[in-house]
């Protein structure tokens, strides 16, 4: 989208409309390396059907592949681009939101690798922005993650048994990074590896119908 939007909105991004009687929660979502705006978009029909849908793209290329961040190496994130992109990223959505119409603090983040950890900073950094968050492939973010309230804000991660890029003991370090600022966190996790898995997101558009209600 372009033309008239204002700066602020001048990012590429998808939205969709929510639909006559769509009873879930808004969806940002959030694509993983290499990924665009355009691939996350039909989940929202098993995630939460009707919903309004943002889908921004990340504007960091590395080795022409897009991404939301910068990285020193793979699993080394460059944190002070985090946290500049992450602001940018928060700024981006507050326009959108007002834009079209979507009420403060109802979208709920759903990120894929690259996408889940520009989320998770996103709720670290602007933690009254985001009703909750679908993390999948997730890794922790910040070495020593700021100190902010996040209660009232539902967090689901879903991470594989045999992901080459997260062990178990980031995913539980991820989980209690969120739980000590008052996220209350539930996992989804699956035998497979560093993927989008339908049982688990089954198992997610269960838990985030209930997220539309306050």
């Amino acid at each position: 989208m372009s033309g008239d939007l204002p700066a602020t909105l001048e990012r590429p991004h998808v939205f969709v409309p929510a639909e006559p009687g769509a009873a879930g929660p808004p969806l940002l979502l959030l694509h993983g390396t290499g990924g665009s705006e355009h691939d996350l978009v039909p989940l929202r029909n098993l995630l939460s059907p009707g919903a309004a849908v943002l889908s921004p793209r990340g504007m960091v290329l590395e080795g022409g592949m897009s991404r939301f961040f910068r990285r020193l190496a793979e699993g080394v994130f460059d944190e002070d681009d985090l946290s500049r992109r992450a602001d940018e990223l928060a700024d981006f959505v507050t326009a959108a939101s007002s834009a079209y119409s979507i009420a403060t603090g109802t979208l709920v983040a759903v990120g894929f690798s690259n996408g889940s950890n520009i989320a998770s900073a996103m709720l670290l950094g602007h933690p009254r922005l985001l009703r909750g968050a679908l993390l999948v492939a997730a890794m922790v973010p910040y070495a020593s993650p700021p100190t902010v309230d996040l209660s009232g804000v539902d967090v689901l991660v879903s991470n594989g048994e045999r992901d080459p890029m997260i062990p178990a003991s980031m995913t539980a370090e991820l989980g209690r990074q969120l739980r000590e600022r008052g996220a209350h966190v539930t996992d989804l996790p699956h035998g497979g590896g560093h993927q989008l898995d339908p049982g688990s997101l089954r198992r997610a558009a269960k838990l985030l119908g209930s997220l539309a209600r306050p």
